[in-house]
């Protein structure tokens, strides 16, 4: 079907960010992708399209009635997670998956198996969409890409569905925390917007984690070793002991729903000095402030036992909980939740643990909630997508744009 031929067209694409990147967007193969899609937007007719200097691509499906409706947007991001390759991509269909093991790669025995990711079992009789093992998949977000412009090719072909002007926006570096700074609200002229981002079939968010990053220098000193004695600090160790002090309890692989963590993402270090980079979240604002409060107390103690400026952190706020933006115009989350159920979905509405767009947008003045794009297991080589779950978020784009005009 159309909508995954232009998935799979999407994903032979490489656009992954990265932290290393000078500029935005942060890889040139990013922008490559943005003219492609400007070209599809233009081939099926929309108007205003605009792609900016940064990668930012915008584009409108005008009205079909004359009734005075609300401006409706339509997010996703363009680039996929620099945690794992996106080069030369190979995906493959499982028709009617039988809820047994995946082989993605016979002669490296990797498999995606069921006791592993049970969360394969929920969909079993359907399609899915694999990689072959050897990169992600890149659902995350081609899958929101692929269903927003088909939704709009959807609309143009079914006049008869009445629907207000709706704008698009597809946006690079989001998996770098940095889709939303330059994504320009006043021009993207919506009363609301939606991210298609989100993961199983149903979802709906609107809480998000507040988040931070936090940079811990340790600095050493280095002397021959052989005459070190009471000379050598190893920042290496001192790293150690920093790391050590931290909560143990209170890391992603320790917690679940509304709890909040401290996350070692990279070392890097020789004796005169290691750095380490954490990552900080919690949905609950309070306790997030008290969890950065606690990272640069601690740098005070160790200061206080290995001496001054022995260690400094640099914490920067990077995004906050959406839902203090959202609660205000509820009306946006019950008009998703009936799209969504009148795709044949239940509706899950949940808290994300972790970051979108949309939570950077709410505070610019977008409020702009996330819907399911259908992935699961994204940023790895187990990622996968439903064919099944792709047409009911394509259609529930739809549905919002219907019930929106009514």
């Amino acid at each position: 079907m159309e909508l995954v031929e232009r998935f799979l067209r999407y994903v032979g694409f490489n656009t992954q960010s990265s932290e290393e990147g000078d500029g935005c967007p942060s890889t040139a193969r990013q922008m490559e992708f943005a003219r492609f899609l400007k070209e599809e937007l233009c081939e099926l007719g929309l108007e205003d399209i605009y792609l900016d200097k940064h990668g930012y691509l915008y584009a409108t499906l005008p009205a079909n009635t004359d009734r005075e409706v609300p401006v409706v947007g339509f997010i996703a991001h363009i680039d996929t997670s620099p945690d794992y390759s996106g080069e030369n991509v190979k995906p493959r269909i499982v028709r009617r998956y039988d809820g047994k093991d995946i082989i993605l790669c016979a002669e490296e025995g990797i498999v995606t198996s069921p006791s592993q990711f049970p969360e394969l079992l929920n969909h079993v009789g359907e399609d899915l969409i694999v990689t072959d093992g050897h990169t992600l998949l890149g659902a995350d977000d081609k899958a929101g890409i692929a269903e927003i412009v088909q939704a709009m090719a959807y609309l143009q072909a079914h006049p008869e569905i009445k629907h207000g002007k709706i704008r698009v926006g597809f946006n690079p570096d989001e998996e770098i925390g940095m889709g939303a700074h330059l994504f320009d609200v006043e021009k993207f002229g919506c009363d609301w917007a939606y991210t298609m981002d989100g993961g199983e079939v149903g979802e709906l968010e609107f809480e998000n984690f507040n988040a931070a990053s936090a940079k811990v220098t340790v600095k050493g000193l280095n002397v021959h070793p052989g005459y070190a004695k009471g000379k050598m600090r190893n920042s290496m160790l001192m790293a150690a002991d920093f790391i050590r002090r931290m909560p143990v309890n209170e890391t992603p692989q320790t917690t679940e729903g509304y709890e909040g963590f401290y996350h070692l993402t990279n070392v890097k270090g020789e004796v005169e000095e290691t750095v380490l980079s954490y990552i900080i979240r919690d949905h609950d604002r309070k306790k997030f402030e008290a969890r950065k409060a606690y990272i640069l107390r601690l740098a005070e103690e160790m200061n206080v036992q290995y001496g001054n400026d022995t260690v400094g952190v640099e914490v920067r706020d990077q995004y906050y909980n959406m839902r203090e933006k959202v609660e205000p115009v509820m009306h946006i989350i019950d008009i998703a939740k009936q799209a969504i159920q009148a795709v044949g979905v239940p509706c899950q509405v949940k808290a994300i643990r972790g970051g979108t767009d949309g939570a950077q947008l709410s505070f610019k003045g977008l409020p702009c909630p996330n819907i399911f794009a259908g992935g699961l297991n994204f940023h790895g080589r187990h990622e996968f997508i439903p064919v099944q779950s792709m047409e009911k978020a394509m259609m529930t784009i739809v549905r919002i744009a219907e019930f929106v005009a009514r």
